[in-house]
């Protein structure tokens, strides 16, 4: 069984803002695998579809950005799932807008969501579907810009990436890293 994560915060404040991207993206194939039903557990949103016979899980967590890797392990933990089954779907400063990359390990470039899922399950051996925003503009913080919502054509750029980071999660499923690459890297 694969688990799909999407990282963002919780909270109606931080809605469809950039760093959310991962949330995003999770209720577009939460539609596509015909996921309804949201369940609190392992302080995570988890919800079951299936994928041409195959179940997956769903999940958000709910402990906000920094701190994700505790729902994390507890849910790989409370089914059995190893990491090499895990996909995580995170917004990525260093990939330009409307863009995405899958990848199998490698750092955490900074992103404390990542930092803290490394952290937790001792590895950095899992998939991750990057959902570009690129850097802020001029000297605006970071935090200022990844915590706002995507303005204009930034917000069909925005859209367009958490589409394609959906489509690439569901094929990474069913077809592997490398033809996931091919097609969407």
């Amino acid at each position: 069984m694969f688990v799909v994560v999407g990282l963002g915060n919780p909270g109606q404040e931080y809605e469809h803002t950039r760093h959310n991207a991962g949330f995003d993206t999770l209720d577009r194939v939460a539609e596509e695998v015909g996921a309804r039903y949201w369940k609190a557990e392992c302080g995570a949103l988890t919800a079951k579809g299936m994928l041409h016979g195959q179940e997956i899980l769903l999940a958000k967590p709910q402990s906000f950005m920094n701190t994700s890797g505790g729902p994390v392990k507890n849910i790989l933990n409370a089914y059995g799932v190893q990491p090499d089954e895990l996909i995580v779907i995170h917004d990525e400063l260093d990939i330009d807008p409307g863009t995405i990359r899958v990848k199998f390990g490698g750092g955490h470039a900074g992103h404390n969501g990542l930092r803290s899922i490394c952290d937790k399950l001792g590895t950095r051996d899992w998939y991750r579907v990057r959902v570009g925003i690129g850097r802020p503009p001029g000297r605006m913080p970071v935090a200022d810009y990844v915590l706002s919502l995507p303005k204009k054509e930034a917000e069909e750029e925005f859209e367009y990436a958490c589409n394609r980071a959906a489509e690439a999660a569901l094929f990474l499923v069913e077809n592997g890293l490398e033809k996931t690459q091919q097609k969407f890297n």
